[in-house]
């Protein structure tokens, strides 16, 4: 998505995120947000949940060997933050959001309902997988995801690593999510067993 999209698609949804705008985090948003906010609460989203879904082919992989990273896919829940964003803040956050998530189109701006964790329910903004693009990855079970998680190495370093440190932030904001230490513990066996297998290879040469 272009910037001027971008903007298109702010103005038709902005008028719901007002008079305060909240934004949600459910990946390093929650830890590592990058911007200023009033306040950030527990909150949990309905009808998209956290997921394994996006191939990174740049940050965390390449285009040849991707690696497997956080999204927001269709149905279910998710716990994380709700940040409140003053008003005076929103037009360069906004302007930061869009450099940070949308640089390759992968995610799509969505109003989603959320609930506080003291019962205020608040609409809030949120980056959802795009099912239609190509970075999109639905995986048939824990095992390939963990492939994917353990054979990803880009710029920002290995997808395992920022598998491990997402499972690490979750634990400490006290969040459970079963589903990615299964990932987790799948892949520390991958690699842990791949890095057996180089250790036994015979070279070859003088």
């Amino acid at each position: 998505m272009g910037r001027a999209a971008w903007q298109l698609g702010l103005r038709q949804i902005l008028p719901r995120l007002q008079p305060d705008l909240w934004v949600f985090g459910y990946g390093s948003l929650m830890w590592d947000p990058g911007f200023a906010y009033e306040e950030a609460p527990h909150a949990r989203v309905f009808g998209y949940h956290r997921a394994l879904c996006l191939l990174s082919v740049r940050n965390r992989g390449t285009p040849e060997r991707p690696g497997l990273v956080l999204a927001m896919d269709r149905g279910g829940s998710c716990h994380g933050i709700a940040f409140r964003i003053a008003p005076s803040a929103q037009g360069e956050v906004l302007d930061y959001l869009w450099a940070r998530e949308m640089y390759t189109g992968a995610y799509r701006p969505v109003v989603v309902p959320a609930r506080l964790a003291d019962g205020r329910r608040i609409a809030a903004l949120a980056f959802i997988a795009r099912p239609g693009h190509a970075q999109y990855c639905r995986t048939a079970s824990p095992e390939e995801a963990a492939r994917l998680v353990v054979q990803g190495h880009g710029s920002y370093g290995r997808a395992l690593d920022y598998l491990r440190n997402v499972v690490r932030h979750l634990d400490a904001l006290g969040i459970c999510d079963g589903p990615l230490h299964r990932v987790l513990a799948i892949s520390e066996a991958l690699d842990a067993t791949r890095g057996m297998d180089r250790q036994q290879e015979t070279p070859y040469g003088p």
